[in-house]
């Protein structure tokens, strides 16, 4: 009862940052070590890049499908507990699995349970955040913010404590993860959801965000897969790289914390535009010169290709009935972003080794071909 009591005098925006803080401190110790740790194990080149594509298929697929069942069974939050839980008990198979084909396994397992909860986490803040009147981008603010100081710690546990720690860190965070969805609130009107995987596509907005998202944040794979090679081979040293990639997420918090405003005036119509615009911009500097102030300025434009495009969708999404959210997050994160991002990384390779830094104008291309589809969703925002 007095835990109960507990959870209730604590205020549900903050139980909400609480639980992004967890989840994406575990995406910021995992995401920059984990090949490392595979290479620990033993698996060469090859055999770690499939281990990470298998983990990045089968997260395409089993997104949606628990979504779907969350929104059949009427309890998002549950859902999110269970798959925190099972991702908390998945993630140490990393530390103690041997092989390749064990490691294998371990990774499908986890993507598996781990690939609803931010879309699942998603959903649910949504409708909080319509029920109670607090700002979605404030809190999602603190995931953001979580993300860099866990992959600064992540450095540090490295070299203190060796590649292996990484692991039981992210247990640790995912752990926390399931404990701050236990106090999440009941939330009214979530219930029920009927329609299948169709029933979010009747919304022709929710259909135009998807190639959107699709365009938008899939250019980001040439600079997520080798910015910091070709900014090496530009001669930048470890810590000024390190510092141009930190400047693009504190922009893109900046955003999600005094934002507001801003996302009211133009809704998700103008976001989508001034997101695509942004990217142009952004991938053109990029492609032309690695002048240190020209990096610097169009590092700030994170806030706009990334956040403003992430705040246009999840007005979308928001907009649509609650007993669909789990469905429209799930399918967006997999269709919209996933999809999109693991072809277009793929193709960054080859990109990269035909052209050098003059790829991101395939990038600057993608954020064109977005701009009349943003047009097209003001018919509809």
């Amino acid at each position: 009862m007095r835990g109960a009591r507990d959870r209730r005098t604590v205020p549900v925006p903050s139980r909400f940052a609480l639980l992004f803080a967890a989840q994406f401190a575990a995406l910021g110790v995992l995401m920059p070590f984990l090949p490392a740790v595979l290479k620990s194990h033993g698996l060469d080149a090859r055999q770690i890049a499939l281990v990470l594509a298998t983990g990045s298929a089968v997260r395409l697929l089993a997104a949606p499908a628990v979504g779907r069942g969350a929104d059949g069974f009427g309890d998002a939050r549950t859902i999110l507990v269970l798959a925190a839980a099972c991702a908390t008990a998945t993630v140490t198979g990393f530390a103690w699995a041997g092989g390749f084909a064990a490691l294998l396994l371990v990774a499908a397992l986890h993507a598996m349970v781990n690939a609803p909860v931010i879309p699942l986490t998603d959903a649910l803040c949504l409708s909080a955040s319509r029920e109670r009147g607090f700002d979605y981008g404030r809190v999602r603010s603190a995931g953001s913010l979580a993300f860099i100081l866990a992959a600064v710690a992540a450095g540090q546990a490295v070299e203190w404590l060796g590649i292996t720690s990484i692991v039981w860190l992210a247990a640790l965070c995912l752990g926390l993860t399931a404990l701050s969805a236990r106090g999440l609130p009941s939330l009214r009107g979530a219930r029920g959801g009927r329609g299948g995987f169709r029933a979010p596509f009747a919304s022709a907005a929710f259909r135009r965000i998807l190639p959107l998202s699709a365009l938008i944040q899939g250019s980001h794979a040439l600079y997520y897969g080798f910015g910091t090679l070709h900014w090496q081979a530009a001669g930048l040293s470890p810590g000024v790289i390190g510092l141009l990639w930190a400047e693009g997420v504190v922009a893109e918090v900046a955003l999600f914390l005094w934002g507001r405003p801003l996302v009211e005036r133009l809704g998700a119509p103008g976001l989508a535009l001034l997101a695509a615009g942004a990217g142009v911009l952004r991938w053109g500097v990029m492609a032309e010169t690695t002048w240190l102030p020209a990096l610097a300025a169009a590092q700030l434009l994170h806030a706009l290709t990334f956040g403003a495009q992430h705040l246009a969708a999840m007005r979308v999404l928001g907009g649509l009935p609650p007993a669909q959210a789990a469905t429209a997050q799930t399918l967006h994160a997999s269709l919209g972003v996933g999809l999109a991002s693991g072809l277009l990384t793929f193709a960054s390779g080859p990109l990269y080794a035909a052209l050098g830094g003059a790829g991101f104008w395939a990038m600057a291309g993608l954020c064109a071909l977005a701009l009349p589809l943003a047009w097209r969703l003001r018919r509809v925002g």
